[in-house]
């Protein structure tokens, strides 16, 4: 579970970082990597939020 949290933050700070580069610095290109994270990380809280209900029926 810690892995799985680290992995959401990692791409969570990517999307950050890329969603900044495209609406401060006009970055074009940024845009599409930081859409590639959205993508990402919505599996990973898929993945979060089925793990964390296998937990909590321990």
């Amino acid at each position: 579970m810690k892995d799985l949290i680290e992995k959401i933050n990692a791409e969570f700070e990517a999307f950050t970082t890329e969603a900044n580069s495209l609406t401060e610095k006009g970055v074009k290109a940024a845009g599409a990597r930081a859409r590639k994270s959205t993508l990402e990380l919505e599996k990973l809280l898929k993945q979060f939020r089925k793990v964390s209900i296998e937990e909590s029926k321990k």
